[in-house]
């Protein structure tokens, strides 16, 4: 399978007429080549050329691991006493210097790369590797499909496991580390981020973090979280009540549900993604409460959390079979609470499949801790 990612990048490659491709250790190198590497301060770097082998520039005792991946790999190791310059310079000799920019990521190359990168291949600035990349990962295969079901199914059972434990008065940090705790009791190889416990008018911020506030009576708590399953990460979002809810809070809770349909009910091939965003919008914005959903419907899913597609306006590339990605509308009031209900979906050759089915029904949770 790796051989055959990399040969797909290649024709990408020479459709764009673009001479060289570099990676460094994260999600698009694990995609076409299968090897996972620690981000450390030894350099790390995957060189992928137009035409030819690709070459590796690694710490020498990584060696073995490459070796293992199967892939025609022009190795040039380094040791710590001889540091990375050399190997890199040997790179450039071995490959030639493009005669234009070297593709990067952008979002993850550090600086120490590209110095050492621009002196050895005389590139005098970078260009984005990430249209490329995306365009051979945004199409799930069959395999990648079955581990994001497993994922899928870890969370939702984590999530079950950890439903009775909450109590009201417990704190949003408490709360959170049970459930990490029950994410790998039901199997999570890892989670996909930190999750996301917040409640009251903490729940009013989108990305706010656990704190030593205790859940209250009445309000809304917001869990957002997901789990890594061989290699495929899983983001769901709920929200719950801890006892019975502000009457507006509760309207609110029912508009964000409408939404969330609407937003999964206009996944189909061949739409623009932006036509998700704008069905579950309407629904909010017909509610009188536009202003208060502050964030794009979703984002593409896979071997990372936030990849393409991502549904938003002014995206306007068609969804295609295969592609997965969240529908997460929120509402969220400043100073009393929020509501967000996240659903990861999968296009179809007919529309859309929710690959989450956990309940979206408004739930009661949170006995008292008395």
């Amino acid at each position: 399978m790796a051989s055959a990612r990399w040969i797909r990048l290649q024709e990408e490659m020479a459709r764009e007429e673009v001479e060289l491709v570099a990676l460094v250790p994260g999600a698009n190198l694990f995609y076409l080549t299968g090897l996972s590497f620690h981000r450390m301060e030894r350099p790390i770097v995957a060189l992928f050329p137009r035409a030819g082998d690709p070459a590796l520039i690694l710490p020498a005792f990584e060696v073995e691991k490459a070796r293992a991946a199967g892939l025609p790999w022009r190795l040039f190791p380094y040791t710590d006493e001889e540091g990375p310059a050399p190997a890199f310079g040997r790179a450039a000799e071995a490959l030639g210097r493009p005669e234009g920019p070297i593709a990067v990521e952008t979002l993850t190359m550090r600086v120490m790369e590209w110095s050492l990168l621009s002196r050895a291949f005389g590139a005098p600035e970078p260009a984005a590797a990430e249209p490329l990349l995306a365009r051979l990962r945004a199409v799930k295969g069959p395999d990648e499909i079955a581990a994001m079901r497993r994922a899928v199914a870890v969370a939702e059972a984590a999530l079950r496991m950890w439903l009775p434990e909450v109590r009201i008065r417990m704190t949003e940090r408490e709360a959170a580390r049970r459930l990490i705790q029950a994410c790998f009791a039901a199997g999570a190889d890892a989670l996909a981020f930190e999750p996301i416990v917040v409640a009251g008018p903490s729940a009013a911020l989108p990305h706010a973090t656990p704190s030593d506030r205790p859940l209250g009576p009445g309000e809304l708590v917001i869990v957002d979280f997901g789990v890594v399953v061989d290699g495929y990460v899983s983001d769901l979002t709920r929200t719950f009540a801890l006892g019975e809810p502000d009457p507006e809070l509760r309207r609110v809770y029912e508009v964000v549900r409408e939404a969330n349909a609407a937003g999964r009910a206009a996944v189909r091939p061949g739409i623009p993604a932006e036509a998700v965003d704008r069905a579950a919008r309407a629904v909010i914005e017909a509610a009188g409460y536009g202003p208060n959903f502050l964030h794009r419907t979703g984002h593409g899913l896979g071997l990372e959390v936030h990849e393409p597609p991502y549904i938003v306006a002014g995206n306007t590339a068609p969804l295609q079979p295969g592609m997965t990605f969240t529908v997460e509308p929120g509402i969220y009031l400043p100073g009393k609470g929020g509501v967000r209900i996240e659903d990861d979906v999968m296009v179809t050759e007919t529309g859309g499949e929710s690959l989450t089915t956990f309940p979206r029904e408004l739930m009661s949770i949170g006995g008292s801790d008395e």
